[in-house]
């Protein structure tokens, strides 16, 4: 994920007479107030040369070993999107519906790109939906072509990672342990988790059975009704 750095609480590194704040229809989240996204709007024109430049960008090469990894299709890179057809960014992370456009509230942007707040104080911001395996002057370059983050300071630049499973189901037993094997135990994301809570919580589990066990006392799974219990039963089940 690409995070850009505001090197002060005004935004500086945003062009705010382009971008404003708003939530997709105003949508109150959690800790929200409808107003939680940084929205750059872009016309059918820039649209047509930030994809242009996307599938241009030099990308970096996979080793061999990697080439057989598929892509997870819910967290696909933007320049692979770009590449299933000109339209999917735009029905996809750069999708312009349920946004007004403060500046110009007649006009409805052809795309818009979203930023999220991505510190407490708000001197970072990310790209929302923007995984890619673009070079880091590639992306700098291309992201620069977003209206509004024309002279945006990069505090991160992306990158994509392969995320490794083992199939639980068949391989654990209710206790996260091999079932071949019940000296040997898993935590976390490779179990088949998503999520840093989520995978923290495996690890927790897990750590928490490995002690009771080495204290001669059985720990059974939490129920399936609470949100670990539900965790653990789906990926052992």
């Amino acid at each position: 994920m690409t995070t850009f750095e505001n090197f002060n609480q005004e935004l500086a590194s945003i062009d705010m007479e382009i971008a404003w704040f708003q939530s997709r229809y105003d949508k109150v989240g959690p800790g929200g107030t409808g107003a939680d996204y940084i929205n750059c709007p872009m016309t059918r024109e820039q649209y047509e040369a930030f994809v242009d430049a996307l599938l241009a960008g030099e990308k970096a090469d996979f080793k061999a070993w990697e080439e057989s990894t598929p892509y997870f299709d819910g967290c696909l890179p933007i320049e692979v999107m770009a590449m299933r057809g000109r339209e999917t960014l735009r029905h996809g992370p750069m999708k312009p519906v349920g946004l007004t456009n403060a500046h110009q509230p007649d006009q409805k942007a052809y795309a818009v790109v979203q930023l999220r707040r991505d510190n407490k104080l708000g001197t970072l911001h990310n790209i929302v939906g923007f995984q890619t395996k673009m070079k880091y002057g590639a992306q700098t370059s291309v992201f620069k072509l977003i209206p509004g983050l024309e002279n945006a300071s990069f505090a991160r630049l992306g990158g994509i990672h392969r995320n490794t499973f083992i199939n639980s189901p068949t391989l654990l037993d209710d206790q996260m342990r091999l079932k071949s094997h019940p000296h040997i135990r898993f935590a976390g994301q490779i179990t088949g988790v998503e999520g840093y809570v989520e995978s923290a919580a495996m690890g927790l589990l897990a750590g928490r059975m490995a002690a009771a066990e080495l204290q001669g006392r059985d720990l059974l799974p939490p129920p399936p009704e609470t949100a670990m219990g539900a965790l653990i039963t789906h990926i052992t089940g």
